[in-house]
């Protein structure tokens, strides 16, 4: 590839089959009630900057395109990629293992390597699963698997790719962890990968206007949240930020490339977190006229000032995470933000005129019923847009997960009991005084009793009225959530 040859290397990029609409790359990965399905986006830009360095790569996502394991083992044997990357999650795993199994045996030469935070967490546990599994890129895997991909064809050992655990022969080999990417600007385009490789309107985001396009423009989080999976697992507590004109730059490319896109979504763990960087963006997109509305994740402590420069800037909704109606649960797992706080941002949110998605969670240390209770009563009072309530969905690497198993709170060790028959999220934490059952069953009521108040029915009527565009977001979400709001579900 390198030596003048017209021969490239090969490399499948893939998102295993599973469950059907299983959303394997979003933080807590199951079938969603509302029907949600993530891009696989961290393999998406691993593909765009393989391409980049001259490799053939083919990204197949097979929970968006309904294929099954036939199908995908066809595919692979006609393309004979010499390295194959196997996307994974903690309630797929074992699933996306045996994929991997039936990969080498149709192709014994290729290198198989897994990704993500689950093989992240538990490195060594994972290749020790199967033989099959030749190679795990630890944490944030771009340059992982450009580099890996340039040993495979260049034939050269593992040992000098950083990032990895590699199986040589009966021994398991740990290379030095490689740095955090600074310069993202050098990342090619996620949306040019999704034109090139995925069809935009097979994802659905509930929160988002459809058809939408997902983009990070930053990695990383500094903040110490126990239970959030991506900071501790996969790219780390600094906030490493695109450039603005960088992001700009990509808005414009997706309006001119997809002019039939709706909304863009910044799915960095809190694209507020600079708020400098956040204005610079916003003053870029108001002179570049940018046509495009953008949701973005958000913690609840944006002042009133940013949240206007947003809302200029194209700023429909901010997804949040507010967790509890307690302070002292907030105060146990780290959030960093009072009661009070959040109460102003959603005040100001709201004269602002930019919509909230708000999510909540129970299950966390120190948690009775009368927490759940007030997170209930906070969630009514604070009355977002839309609200999602989970039991703490726990996974390895976290410090949530670390501590419920030193205290003896998790019910099984088997991943695949972490999702219902169904594919949703099945909790499997107790608490001193309350079931994974009281939790799911209060999650369930909460979610219709806020639902189904004259108050909220009455604020998406007016919404829909006078909003009308926001009338074919709230209709598909419905039709899905509505089989799981009016009855219980043993599912987070």
């Amino acid at each position: 590839m390198t030596g003048g040859s017209d021969y490239a290397m090969r490399v499948l990029s893939l998102n295993p089959p599973f469950l059907p609409k299983f959303s394997r790359e979003q933080r807590s990965p199951a079938v969603t009630k509302s029907g949600t399905l993530y891009y696989p986006m961290w393999l998406s830009y691993a593909t765009g900057v393989l391409e980049d360095a001259g490799f053939d790569v083919k990204l197949i996502d097979a929970p968006a395109q309904q294929k099954d394991v036939r199908e995908v083992l066809d595919i692979s044997k006609a393309f004979q990629p010499e390295m194959v990357v196997i996307d994974t999650s903690t309630p797929s795993i074992y699933s996306d293992i045996k994929m991997c199994s039936q990969i080498k045996k149709t192709i014994p030469r290729c290198i198989t390597v897994l990704v993500g935070p689950h093989v992240s967490a538990l490195t060594h546990e994972t290749i020790q699963l199967d033989p099959s599994v030749d190679v795990v890129a630890r944490g944030e895997y771009d340059y992982t698997l450009r580099d890996l991909a340039k040993a495979i064809e260049a034939k050269t050992d593992f040992e000098g790719v950083p990032g990895i655990t590699f199986r040589r022969g009966e021994q398991v080999f740990d290379t030095p962890s490689r740095p955090y990417i600074t310069d993202l600007d050098r990342i090619p385009f996620v949306s040019r990968v999704y034109g090139k490789h995925l069809n935009i309107r097979d994802y659905f985001y509930a929160i988002c206007r459809h058809p939408e396009v997902t983009i990070i423009t930053g990695r990383g989080c500094p903040h110490r949240c126990t239970y959030c999976v991506y900071p501790q697992t996969f790219q780390g507590r600094r906030y490493r930020g695109r450039s603005a004109d960088n992001v700009v730059e990509e808005f414009a490319f997706i309006a001119e490339s997809f002019p039939y896109v709706k909304e863009v979504f910044l799915e960095d763990d809190t694209f507020t977190i600079d708020r400098s960087r956040c204005t610079e963006i916003c003053e870029k997109l108001i002179r570049s006229k940018n046509r495009l509305c953008w949701t973005a994740n958000s913690r609840a402590d944006v002042d009133r000032e940013t949240l206007e420069m947003m809302k200029a800037a194209g700023c429909r909704l901010l997804c949040v995470g507010v967790e509890s109606g307690s302070q002292a649960i907030l105060d146990g797992i780290k959030k960093g933000i009072s009661l009070d706080r959040i109460r102003k941002f959603f005040k100001d949110a709201r004269r602002v005129g930019i919509l909230v998605h708000g999510c909540f969670m129970v299950g966390n240390r120190g948690e009775d019923r009368r927490s759940m209770e007030e997170t209930l009563a906070f969630a009514e009072e604070l009355n977002p847009d839309t609200a999602q309530f989970f039991p703490l969905m726990l996974y390895p690497g976290t410090e949530a997960y670390r501590l419920a198993r030193e205290e003896g709170n998790i019910l099984t060790e088997d991943f695949a009991q972490w999702l219902t028959d169904e594919g949703l999220h099945h909790c499997v934490l107790n608490l001193p005084g309350l079931t994974n059952k009281d939790l799911v069953g209060f999650c369930d009521r909460a979610r219709r009793d806020f639902y189904l108040r004259p108050r909220y029915v009455g604020l998406k009527l007016r919404q829909v009225l006078f909003h009308p565009s926001e009338l074919r977001r709230t209709a598909k979400s419905l039709k899905t959530f509505l089989r799981f709001l009016l009855r219980g579900s043993y599912s987070g």
